[in-house]
């Protein structure tokens, strides 16, 4: 499978490239003074330029934050710590010492972390933020070993650790259910760095309730089915060569299906913004598909774990979660303040889904719970977009600033 994909993509890269450097190269005589069949051809090669996946991590660009003086502040990138599977980086602004240390935890789910730039900018406001930046696995050579649920957990400790006492965690989506079991390891340890306060955003703690097609896929096949039809082989040739994966073009097809009209008139939009010279509509949809359609594989191993894991036998609100052969207790979490984040509209992670948290977090005393529902808002609307800014991000924060 992964063999027919590398080779169809090589071949239609060639496609790609040859159409963006026709509307680099008419871009020149510029398109909103040309006329009206030449800014036609012009969208026409972009499109075919954009319609493509790509396999690299595009730049995170966040290079500087608007604070909320209105000064706009330059921003630092700085990767301060590695293994072979991620990098720790941090984001911090200028005349920003003292700001709260926060550990933005992205997903492995078929997209680099690259996808939340907009919640990492924001944060930025209050915050010096640390980015969980997974590397694509096919980029990874087979003598660093398989990644596993445990090792995604043990890296969230890990990280917390290196930032010390009075950090705080925010997870979106999937790693919201590593994120909870790894404060839980840190609390049953006793451990001295556990994290101040803990904000899960739209993540299957419990996918169980209000099950989303997401949900009913991942329980009406047996897990043998997922490791005979949604694993392959990294193609030779890769750096990862030999590694068993969930390929990332696969997760991405999946969930354009599940909106596919949503996505055909938004090239159809970029199309008609662009021969009306609308440039602003234009690149904002060409902004998200350039990042939309960056993919990243999942280890084999992860990807077959998760689905038994969470969305099968359902181990954490079942109790039965283990972390390196020892159970995970959320209850055992006092210390840590809790902040569980949902989307009404939400059809990846239904409204009650994260909110379960709440009740396996029963160690800790009610003032130290809190929760948000975001009206009007879908999955990504949680952590990204104007309802994120302005409405969502200013629970964050001060959830943040009450658990100091």
């Amino acid at each position: 499978m992964y063999d027919a994909y590398h080779a169809y993509a090589q071949f239609s890269d060639q496609i790609r490239r040859a159409a963006a450097s026709n509307e680099r190269i008419m871009s020149v005589w510029g398109a909103n003074g040309a006329a009206y069949p030449l800014r036609c051809i012009l969208a026409y090669h972009e499109l075919i330029g954009l319609a493509g996946f790509t396999h690299r991590r595009p730049d995170y660009g966040v290079t500087e934050v608007v604070a909320d003086s209105g000064e706009t502040v330059p921003v630092s990138e700085t990767p301060v710590l590695s293994t072979p599977f991620c990098s720790l980086l941090r984001f911090s602004r200028q005349n920003g010492a003292g700001d709260p240390r926060v550990l933005l935890v992205a997903p492995m789910s078929g997209h680099f972390a690259t996808l939340l730039r907009g919640t990492i900018r924001t944060l930025l406001r209050d915050h010096e933020v640390y980015v969980t930046d997974w590397r694509n696995p096919r980029d990874i050579a087979l003598a660093d070993g398989v990644f596993e649920l445990d090792d995604f957990i043990q890296h969230i400790v890990d990280f917390v650790k290196f930032m010390g006492p009075q950090s705080h965690v925010v997870a979106v989506c999937q790693p919201t259910v590593p994120a909870l079991a790894a404060v839980a390891a840190m609390a049953q340890d006793n451990d001295p760095d556990q994290p101040a306060s803990l904000t899960l955003m739209a993540g299957p703690i419990d996918a169980r309730i209000s099950p989303t097609k997401v949900n009913e896929f991942a329980t009406s096949k047996p897990l043998d089915w997922f490791q005979r039809n949604m694993i392959a082989t990294t193609p030779l040739g890769l750096p990862g060569a030999g590694r068993r994966v969930y390929p990332g073009f696969l997760q991405l097809a999946a969930f354009m299906s599940m909106n596919a009209d949503r996505h055909q008139k938004a090239f159809a939009d970029l199309f008609k913004h662009r021969i009306e010279g609308d440039s602003a509509k234009a690149d904002q949809i060409r902004s998200f598909y350039e990042e939309y359609f960056a993919v990243m594989d999942l280890d084999a191993a992860f990807y077959l774990q998760t689905i038994e894991t969470v969305f099968q036998k359902f181990a954490l609100p079942e109790g039965a979660l283990l972390f390196k052969g020892r159970p995970i207790v959320p209850r055992a979490i006092k210390k840590t303040f809790l902040l569980t984040v949902e989307g009404e509209r939400d059809n990846i992670c239904a409204i009650g889904q994260t909110l379960a948290a709440q009740d396996l977090c029963s160690g800790l005393r009610p003032y130290m719970k809190s929760h948000h529902m975001q009206a009007g808002v879908g999955h990504y609307g949680v952590f990204n977009g104007k309802r994120w800014d302005h409405q969502v991000y200013p629970v964050v924060r001060d959830h943040i600033r009450n658990s100091i």
